[in-house]
């Protein structure tokens, strides 16, 4: 079944001097595609947002959903709830697989087919992925942080490893469900590492009888020589001492080579290769950016970084196509950081530009970020701020402003209440409201990966027994469709495991057996931008 968004959004082509609506398609509903679609409210526009989601995610706060504080509604609001009083948006579910600058059109699939939109302004704002560094095999024992399912995976591993551990009757097994690793020591690492040191050494201290929860082990690791590193040193060091005054093990210059169910393989700065033996892994380690920034730069003759952005001109513009911007993370201009403040100025400025052009003003003007500044959290009471070239805070005080930054980018006033109540009996006590997790949790999105392979290599198997038969392509005399056929509607409710994963996409690319050119993990920043404001 193909869709064409253009009859269904009462949206019709400009002309030239005409006095039609313009259309803009904004991909993403992150802080890039949110922000541009509210700066676009009172302009004579009809806007169509195309998410892989139903909803906005405040990724700052995602490792709060992981370790049990927040519940995952408190920092992914419903996308049309958020956009219900904005008439001139339509909300479609559906991930897109292409982009198609010449035809000015943006195709999308959801379960029920493909999408077709058209456009005449574009906003890509497709956000970024956990890069691996050519190891994605790890993320079957590592999962990264970057969406509501990663972070209730991660839940349910980090609390089930405790469970677990109880019902150890060796030591050493204990040990081993008691040691967790978070590779990364940028903003999101830290954060989670903090966390995970608060949760064994405070909240659940006396929830167990057999383990004893206070000797968990959390070791934070990164082949970069310091933590939080965009931090400066001062703070960098700062953070260092209260990390380890938590408990939690700082090991830096540190290559992690090797990830599997039972451990992690690292080589130390002289060289030496050795094991930590662990059962819960979390991934915070690097980010690369959505698969469309290769495929506008391909189309534009335009350049993608290492990290897979694309490199725009000053405006936000594609070479060539001054009708598309570029916001958030899959933007590369003039080193600007993944982080929030990055994708929701850039949304807002492209906003800005379309309207301008609507309104017959001069446009093109430089992009001119304002750094606010970035924070991170290392452990109850206990921040880091750092605000341009001089302003550098630690301690409680940082703290606070942090709290305060993070309630006021909170989207709708229950969200900000919720999050305050649950914030007090998380830090001022000692509960954590949030600790439900399901077996589906853990195992759904790995068990997706390996059937998806398994049912490809059935189909493909399936074919080749077909091709040898007589009676057709099909192998019983079926008519092949015709050219004009974009998608074959199937029956409902019989969805196949592949047809799912390419609809809704997956987090687990490359999940299962390494593959042949694997290569090891190259050193990091730690950087992402999960972790700062």
């Amino acid at each position: 079944m193909t869709v064409d968004t253009s009859a269904a959004s009462s949206a019709t082509p400009a002309p030239a001097g005409g006095s039609g609506r313009h259309r803009v398609a904004i991909i993403g509903s992150g802080f890039g595609g949110l922000w541009a679609t509210e700066a676009l409210a009172k302009a004579p526009v009809d806007i169509t947002m195309i998410s892989g989601t139903s909803h906005h995610l405040f990724q700052p706060l995602l490792y709060q959903v992981a370790t049990g504080v927040l519940s995952e509604g408190e920092v992914a609001p419903a996308t049309r709830e958020v956009l219900k009083k904005q008439p001139n948006v339509m909300v479609l579910l559906g991930r897109v697989t292409d982009i198609d600058l010449a035809a000015r059109t943006v195709t999308s699939l959801s379960p029920l087919g493909t999408t077709v939109t058209p456009y005449d302004s574009l906003i890509v704002a497709a956000g970024a992925g956990q890069s691996y560094f050519g190891n994605d095999h790890f993320s079957e024992f590592a999962p990264g942080m970057k969406s509501i399912d990663d972070a209730l995976e991660l839940r349910g591993r980090i609390f089930g490893s405790f469970e677990l551990a109880e019902l150890c009757t060796v030591p050493v097994d204990a040990e081993e469900w008691l040691t967790f690793v978070v590779v990364g020591a940028g903003p999101t690492g830290v954060e989670m590492a903090g966390q995970i040191s608060e949760l064994a050494h405070r909240t659940l201290r006396r929830d167990f009888r057999r383990i004893d929860t206070t000797k968990a082990r959390i070791i934070l690791l990164d082949a970069a020589p310091a933590v939080l590193g965009a931090f400066g040193d001062h703070l960098s060091n700062i953070a260092r001492k209260q990390l380890e005054s938590i408990g939690v093990e700082v090991q830096l210059n540190v290559k992690v080579v090797g990830v599997d169910n039972t451990g992690v393989d690292v080589i130390d700065p002289d060289g030496t290769h050795r094991r930590i033996r662990s059962r819960c892994k979390v991934w915070a380690a690097g980010v690369s950016a959505s698969p469309l920034g290769k495929q506008l730069a391909e189309q534009s003759g335009g350049e993608v970084d290492r990290a897979g952005r694309v490199k725009v001109k000053e405006d936000l513009t594609l070479p060539g196509h001054p009708e598309v911007f570029v916001v958030g993370d899959m933007m590369a201009l003039n080193n600007l950081p993944g982080v929030a403040q990055v994708a929701m100025q850039g949304g807002k400025y492209a906003a800005g530009q379309i309207a301008k052009r609507l309104r017959g003003e001069p446009s093109g003007q430089p992009f001119k970020y304002f750094d606010k500044g970035s924070m991170a959290t290392i452990s109850r009471f206990h921040a880091v701020c750092s605000i341009g070239n001089k302003i550098r805070l630690a301690g409680f005080t940082a703290w606070m402003m942090w709290l305060a930054v993070h309630v006021m980018y909170l989207i709708g006033f229950k969200n900000r209440l919720t999050t305050m109540l649950h914030w007090a009996v998380s830090f001022l006590f000692r509960g954590r409201s949030q600790r439900t997790t399901t077996r589906q949790q853990i195992v759904a999105r790995t068990m997706m990966a390996r059937l998806s392979a398994t049912e490809e290599a059935l189909n493909e198997a399936r074919a080749a027994m077909e091709s040898s038969q007589d009676g057709g392509p099909n192998g019983r005399g079926e008519a092949e469709e015709g050219p004009g056929t974009q998608t074959v509607e199937h029956e409902a409710g019989h969805d196949t495991v592949a047809e799912l994963s390419t609809a809704y996409g997956s987090s687990a690319q490359g999940a299962g057996e390494p593959k042949a050119d694997d290569r090891a993990t190259e050193p990091t920043s730690g950087q992402s931008s999960g972790g700062g404001s």
